[in-house]
């Protein structure tokens, strides 16, 4: 398929660049800034900052890879497109699948994570509840999921704000705390910033809705640094303000960084406020996941590397209906059965793997595609390999055993293709 050719089943765009900037916030600025700043702590002590640092780097890199090939390939699928139309259809496949699985373990993990905030005794049951409502607003049309995340990123925005306020001008407040420390090593600043880049990555859910974006050529790349330059704005601010009140050793020992940084500024007021506004961001990460899992599953059942039926777009909606309900069950039955809250190192892995097949593929533009400086893809794709290499050592085994069984899929379904023909 050309970049210039309109696939059968082709969805409608309705998507302006609010509407696209809002995407992308409700992805990025969600659950993660709730749940990865003690991990991450965790592993960088007081380089803490240099980690969130270094994952907005490789971050940049990524979104403007990725916002380039989007101009190019404005369609569903995001990497998926860009790896099979520029390094050819294994390397489109196994970006599909990086990102179809890792995600969905992402998916289950936010719907238990809103369990575990709004009513913890019950948290699968919340956990099932919140993706069966989800997968409902996705299914009547990317409009209505676009007003709902709006609302999400206002509120988590607000609360947000609320935290670093009331932690900056705490009487208890320590500058001193951000000080990097002998306990901020090489392999630990690296570690966490591996383990930060799961907040980053929502800016692709932009590029993956591609198909529904109006004016493509020009709402993606501005839509795509415009909202990761505000969320490095928000984290950045809000991390500075949870070690100021935690210090990196506190911060690293709480699951509920955010809430513990405003009871330790006196302020235990705002503590069900966070803790409600971390089940409105864990919705709102959700919601935007099932969206991109769906776009992700439409561009590969069009393939045939999932099934056909699976390509269906919707007549009255314009959605790819039965993906979205094929995503929602899975994630549904995951939610309702196993406890994937401990899934951002291998989906960090997922990911990180996905943008590498992106920075990949923007290195083949050339400067008429609207290549960007060769550096950018370089650095993109020599970060996501570090990064990698870097997180947990369980989450690089079973990240790359799920890579691995995706490659022999491929190689199976490719095998018996040919014997078939033979």
């Amino acid at each position: 398929m050309s970049s210039a050719g309109v696939p059968a089943g082709a969805m409608k765009r309705r998507l302006g660049m609010s509407d696209a900037v809002m995407i992308g916030l409700g992805s990025m600025i969600g659950a993660g800034i709730f749940a990865a700043l003690g991990p991450a702590a965790g592993a960088a002590g007081s380089g803490l900052v240099l980690a969130l640092a270094l994952a907005a780097v490789v971050a940049y890199c990524n979104a403007t890879c990725s916002a380039r090939l989007a101009v190019l390939y404005p369609q569903s699928g995001g990497t998926y497109v860009y790896g099979r139309e520029r390094l050819g259809a294994f390397w489109g496949y196994l970006a599909g699948w990086a990102f179809v699985v890792g995600k969905t373990a992402s998916c289950a993990a936010m719907a238990l994570t809103v369990g575990a905030y709004l009513w913890p005794g019950q948290a699968h049951a919340v956990a099932v509840a919140a993706v069966v409502a989800l997968t409902a607003v996705n299914y009547t049309g990317v409009q209505k999921s676009a007003r709902v995340t709006r609302i999400v990123v206002v509120v988590v925005l607000a609360v947000l704000a609320a935290v670093v306020v009331t932690a900056l001008t705490s009487a208890d407040v320590d500058t001193a705390r951000l000080d990097i420390g002998p306990d901020a090593t090489v392999g630990g600043v690296l570690q966490a910033a591996g383990l930060l880049f799961f907040a980053f990555a929502g800016y692709a859910r932009i590029a993956t809705l591609g198909e529904e974006v109006r004016d493509p050529a020009r709402t993606i790349p501005r839509a795509i640094p415009t909202a990761l330059a505000i969320t490095l704005v928000v984290y950045t601010l809000v991390a500075v303000a949870a070690l100021m009140m935690l210090g990196p050793d506190g911060l690293a020992n709480t699951a509920a960084p955010l809430s513990d940084a405003v009871r330790a500024a006196g302020a235990d007021w705002l503590v069900p406020v966070v803790r409600g506004a971390g089940a409105v961001a864990a919705l709102g990460s959700l919601l935007a996941l099932i969206l991109g899992v769906s776009r992700t599953t439409l561009a590969m059942a069009r393939d045939r590397h999932l099934p056909h039926a699976l390509a269906a777009v919707h007549p009255r909606f314009g959605v790819p209906h039965r993906a979205e309900l094929a995503v929602g069950a899975v994630v549904a039955v995951l939610a309702a059965t196993t406890d994937v809250r401990g899934a951002i190192g291998f989906s960090s892995f997922g990911v990180l793997a996905y943008y590498a097949i992106a920075n990949a593929s923007a290195w083949t533009l050339s400067p008429q595609e609207g290549r960007p400086n060769r550096l950018v893809p370089v650095i993109g794709l020599a970060g996501c390999a570090t990064l990698v290499l870097a997180l947990p050592p369980g989450a690089v085994l079973s990240g790359g055993t799920v890579l691995a069984l995706g490659a022999g899929v491929y190689g199976l379904r490719k095998a018996l293709a040919t014997g078939s023909r033979q």
